[in-house]
């Protein structure tokens, strides 16, 4: 895990982003819909050059979209 903290800017545009273009919850339903796609097509296709990076690209987007909207981890 990542130790790095956002820089203000990155904070403020963060959450102009999430003001005025998209509420956290569309993005995580967005996010969730385009990794499944993703998942779909690296089962279908064998011959991926980059697999290790699309695993990780997979990852942190289900883990974006937790963060965004705890779905999976409900008690």
């Amino acid at each position: 895990m990542s130790t790095n903290t956002l820089s203000k800017e990155a904070e403020i545009r963060l959450l102009n982003f999430f003001t005025d273009r998209i509420d956290p919850l569309s993005m995580a339903k967005a996010i969730r819909l385009v990794n499944f796609n993703l998942a779909l097509n690296v089962m279908n296709d064998q011959h991926l050059s980059s697999e290790k990076a699309l695993r990780d690209s997979f990852t942190w987007l289900n883990e974006l979209a937790e963060t965004l909207n705890p779905y999976l981890d409900l008690e």
